[in-house]
């Protein structure tokens, strides 16, 4: 089979959740197809594609993206757009695609699916209902935000309904994403494919982690992300006073790429903010404790996945664990006191944290191995398996 895989970021290297997610797929689909990746580049990591799967791929077009977010917005408002598919569109990209000949498309994010191919059977891949994320930022937002971000929630979620009346099946990460999108009134074939976790590279056993005596408790992520900036934000202020109360020498460390101003305005008093690091398992394999107090989360948090399979104690926001079938082998908090309540219990209690750690690690062991998440798209794309 002739397979176009469609991506609104090229994926790799696999440094973020989205990147991770289409990464795997990726491979996941080159070993049963033959595969055409047309994908957006931002930079020029993203045109250095890995040997494993430079060996695979039929033929990779990365088309760079440079459109300016404001000069997206007044185009989606002259237009009567949303935003999220403005800011993707390109002539460019609709050429490279109109140059492949493809029996089947993967169509990873909403935003490219303004350019599947009329007649050819495709699998999209939402991920997430992006527009109910816009309808949470909505919510917290001032008023003239607040006025965009439901605009844009509301254009959105209708063109994601369209798109999912037209494809062959829509594909969350999910079950709970797949169930609020069908209560939004979307239609056709709606199912679940779930992350994984690369368990041999999330090894604590083949990682050196940093040495310290004090307290450490880390987050990971992309630092730029709405999600992830309100979430070490909150955290800074409401739960680490508690925490250095009882343990003065206590740290808190942001470890992730792209930190914006209001980011690294945390770093110091206790707060380290790494920035891009070569590799986040040595930061995960020093953490005493890993959070994800995130107020907004839409399906699987690969944070805590990575964190878990690292054997490392987690204590995630209601919203980040939500989509994780953990059996209990991490924490799960609410408010601040919460958060801080129980951290302190894991630092208190070395003993018992780490066999909650171990209990993770080999709960991501027996549920979240990629190849047994990603099966059921080779039904979905009539693969052989």
């Amino acid at each position: 089979m002739e397979l176009l895989f469609l991506a609104h970021r090229a994926p790799f290297p696999p440094d973020r959740g989205d990147r991770i997610r289409s990464y795997h797929v990726l491979r996941h689909l080159c070993r049963r197809a033959r595969v055409h990746l047309v994908a957006f580049g931002e930079g020029a990591a993203d045109v250095a594609v890995p040997p494993d799967l430079a060996a695979r791929l039929a033929s990779v077009t990365i088309v760079p993206r440079c459109k300016p977010q404001p000069v997206a917005a007044l185009e989606a408002l002259a237009r009567g757009l949303p935003v999220s598919l403005t800011a993707f569109g390109s002539a460019a990209m609709r050429a490279a695609v109109a140059r492949v000949r493809a029996d089947a498309v993967y169509c990873f994010s909403g935003q490219m699916a303004q350019y599947l191919p009329a007649g050819v059977p495709a699998v999209m891949d939402f991920v997430d209902v992006d527009s109910a994320k816009f309808a949470g930022f909505a919510d917290s937002g001032t008023p003239p935000m607040r006025w965009m971000m439901r605009r844009e929630a509301r254009l959105l979620g209708a063109f994601e309904r369209r798109v999912a009346a037209d494809v062959a099946a829509s594909v969350f990460v999910s079950e709970a994403e797949a169930a609020l999108f069908r209560a939004g009134g979307a239609t056709g074939r709606i199912v679940a494919v779930e992350n994984g976790i690369d368990a041999a590279a999330f090894d604590p056993a083949a990682v050196a982690a940093h040495g310290s005596n004090a307290p450490l408790v880390v987050f990971t992520g992309q630092m730029d992300y709405r999600p992830n900036i309100a979430a070490v934000t909150w955290f800074a202020a409401s739960v680490l006073p508690h925490l250095r109360a009882a343990h003065p020498t206590l740290r808190f460390a942001i470890v992730g790429r792209a930190p914006t101003a209001a980011v690294q305005a945390l770093a110091g008093d206790g707060v380290i903010v790494t920035g891009a690091v070569a590799d986040v398992r040595p930061w995960l394999a020093a953490a005493d404790v890993c959070v994800a107090p995130l107020s907004l989360a839409r399906g699987i948090q690969n944070k805590v996945l990575e964190a878990m399979a690292m054997a490392r104690p987690v204590v995630a926001s209601v919203a980040a664990a939500e989509g994780i079938d953990h059996a209990g082998t991490l924490c799960v908090a609410d408010t601040a006191a919460d958060h801080a309540a129980q951290i302190l219990t894991l630092l208190a209690d070395p003993c018992a944290a780490a066999a909650l750690a171990a209990a993770a690690r080999a709960r991501v062991l027996t549920r979240y191995d990629w190849d047994a998440r990603l099966a059921p798209l080779d039904a979905l794309l009539g693969l052989a398996p």
